[in-house]
């Protein structure tokens, strides 16, 4: 009896999964054609429309989240919910295990900035939501740290994932250097977030038909605000140094157990 219960249960979640992705693209969809369409026309003040834009990024994953808990998709809990709502002009960094990471932390960021992938802007679900929320794009280098410093000067906070990818289970996390680079040589603070699935769902290797047996819970956890002076003096230090210890901090953070001096992405590193 308990294991044909258990069997309606993973194919309760099996159905429902498929539901949350389609209702996540139509939200996509709606927001990119209809809503950030009428702010174009309505708000002519470049900002507040952008805040806008992200208020409603958020809103709109808060509902997402809320439907797919309530389905009995997932649940998650988020703690430091507050110190991520209210942090302002840093880098906020994490780990990247599953593909909602950005969906669960920016629903708590409401006007939170990110560092996304040039590919996105092509992407029919979230292109418009990239280019409404004005978020910064990777592959634009000779404008990206200046721009940063902007954002980061004016009180924003940047979400960022060192890895530049989801991460493979059981495999090394490796780190890429641009959020170092960028926090050494804007001089920001760093806040680092950790965040972690119960079950094998939504990672590098898992299609989203690939339902555990089990109902995952994803735990986000707020860590430290890591302070830059503790790694850079201008006056004393290089800032390509300065970066790569940094990064080994980071990655001892995001992955504990880590030997110092591994996954270090040299190649990456903004220039």
């Amino acid at each position: 009896m308990n294991t044909m219960i258990l069997r309606l249960n993973r194919v309760w979640r099996l159905v429902m999964t498929g539901f949350c992705f389609a209702l996540f693209g139509l939200g996509g969809l709606l927001l990119s054609t209809i809503w950030f369409n009428v702010l174009l026309i309505a708000v002519w003040d470049k900002a507040r429309r952008r805040r806008i834009a992200r208020r409603s990024i958020a809103a709109s994953f808060r509902l997402f989240l809320t439907v797919a808990k309530r389905l009995g998709v997932l649940n998650y809990q988020i703690e430091g919910r507050d110190i991520l709502r209210n942090e302002q002009g840093c880098l906020v960094v994490a780990n990247h295990p599953t593909l909602i990471d950005y969906v669960l932390l920016a629903s708590v960021m409401p006007e939170t900035d990110c560092l996304v992938k040039s590919a996105l802007l092509k992407n029919p679900f979230l292109g418009g939501v990239v280019r409404a929320a004005d978020y910064l794009i990777n592959s634009q280098a000779d404008a990206l740290l200046p721009a940063c410093q902007q954002r980061l000067e004016q009180g924003d906070t940047i979400l960022i994932f060192p890895e530049g990818t989801r991460t493979r289970p059981g495999e090394a996390m490796t780190l890429q250097r641009g959020a170092a680079n960028i926090a050494v040589r804007c001089s920001s603070d760093l806040r680092i977030v950790t965040i972690n699935c119960s079950e094998q769902m939504l990672d590098k290797e898992s299609q989203w038909y690939n339902v555990p047996s089990v109902k995952p819970m994803f735990t986000i956890s707020v860590h430290e605000r890591v302070k830059i002076d503790q790694f850079y003096d201008a006056n004393s230090q290089e800032p390509a140094l300065a970066a790569r210890q940094l990064n080994r901090h980071l990655l001892l953070q995001l992955q504990p157990g880590t030997l110092p001096l591994s996954g270090i992405n040299d190649a990456s590193a903004l220039s």
